[in-house]
């Protein structure tokens, strides 16, 4: 599958060049974006796998774009390209949660490993969050049943083995997760 790429730079040169490389290459530029709204927009509608900014643009510049990509999961990963190398850019594109920084102007020979490794990357920690939603939802669940084997220990006077077994029956019982039960018997106690 190819991967899709959004390019947003005000200069209409800079984003055709660009485009070029990146077909060249075997990349899916999905779409393009003059300003940094635009390109937030695209991204929703694309959810591409990199986006390719410049910092310097009407509207919305490429820095709070990224970040609004960034916290909206619009796209996998942001990698911004500028002419401006200075140490404050790079620390603010770094607390945009960019994944890579590249300093104009750009060859082919620098931009396309850049995009290999900041692709790479950002999957990586794509997967690291979906692993750490999926840890914290089952903490959650765990918590609730906690709370669930604590009121039927006290109601029934049992161990927590007995009401442990108790939940899991029910669960499999009624096809549902045992989070579902000790929620279900959490409200019949309120």
């Amino acid at each position: 599958m190819n991967k899709k790429i959004v390019i947003a730079d005000d200069e209409p040169i800079t984003r055709m060049d660009l485009r070029e490389i990146l077909e060249a290459e075997g990349y899916d530029v999905v779409g393009e974006a003059s300003d940094g709204f635009d390109a937030v927009e695209v991204c929703r509608k694309y959810s591409p796998d990199l986006v390719l900014m410049d910092i310097k643009m009407p509207l919305l510049d490429g820095l709070n774009a990224a970040k609004i990509i960034q916290n909206e999961n619009l796209a996998i990963g942001v990698v911004l390209i500028t002419a401006y190398s200075g140490k404050e850019f790079v620390e603010k594109a770094t607390k945009a949660g960019v994944i890579g920084y590249m300093v104009k102007p750009i060859d082919e020979k620098s931009l396309i490993p850049t995009l290999e490794v900041a692709i790479s990357k950002s999957a990586e920690i794509k997967k690291i969050k979906v692993d750490i939603e999926k840890a914290c939802s089952k903490l959650d669940e765990r918590k609730i049943v906690e709370k669930a084997k604590g009121l039927l220990m006290k109601r029934d006077n049992i161990t927590e083995q007995d009401s442990y077994y108790h939940i899991r029956t029910l669960s499999m019982n009624k096809r549902c997760s045992m989070g579902d039960i000790a929620k279900t018997i959490i409200m019949s106690y309120e």
